[in-house]
């Protein structure tokens, strides 16, 4: 389900009237968001082999520490909604005497980052090949609304572009029209380059 709703998307698409075209728009918007989540660097959630940007759940594997912080571990993939289970394991087992307790640890929800807490019994996470399993719910709500408006943005453009998709230019009566390329506008990329996730090359 996408994060952005038809509804939402019709205030930038006034040509679009009455509810004929939700069906389709929907499945833009969920292409749309798909390749928007991939350019932040989003994997496909646990329930899904479809990349998204609403809040979703997702385990994660993490092979170490925030540089030579063991008491730092900085997760693939921000905003945080919640964290369900911690786990800091070099033998990739994963079993309760293993785990890190929510009460060890704070949570950086924007930065995407666990921290331990000072005096706590935990030693801190590992350094070792998928070693840290976190699980936890990420993702966005309408809350983001710049987020909204870079996704309504790239919808828009691609659903006026549907007659030339695939066409550099058009010849019609002695004149020549290019068209733009179908892909992410300059505009939209300023609005997500701060939500992209730490990992992600420029």
């Amino acid at each position: 389900m996408p994060l952005v709703t038809t509804d939402i998307l019709k205030e930038y698409l006034p040509e679009v009237t009455g509810t004929g075209s939700d069906t389709e728009l929907s499945d833009l918007l969920d292409r749309v968001e798909a390749n928007v989540a991939r350019f932040l660097g989003f994997p496909a959630p646990d329930s899904s082999v479809t990349k998204t940007l609403a809040v979703a759940t997702y385990t994660m594997y993490i092979d170490s520490y925030w540089m030579d912080n063991i008491s730092v571990l900085q997760l693939p993939i921000r905003p945080v909604v919640t964290i369900t289970s911690v786990h800091a394991d070099p033998d990739r087992v994963y079993g309760a005497d293993t785990e890190v307790n929510a009460a060890e640890y704070e949570i950086d929800k924007q930065e995407g980052l666990l921290i331990i807490k000072t005096n706590t019994s935990t030693v801190g996470f590992t350094n070792a090949y998928r070693g840290n399993k976190v699980v936890g719910t990420f993702g966005f709500t309408l809350f983001h609304k710049d987020l909204v408006h870079a996704v309504c943005v790239y919808a828009s453009q691609l659903h006026r572009a549907k007659s030339s998709q695939g066409k550099k230019s058009n010849a019609l009566r002695g004149a020549t029209t290019s068209y733009l390329p179908n892909t992410i506008p300059q505009e939209v990329k300023e609005i997500l380059y701060p939500y992209r996730n730490s990992f992600v090359i420029i």
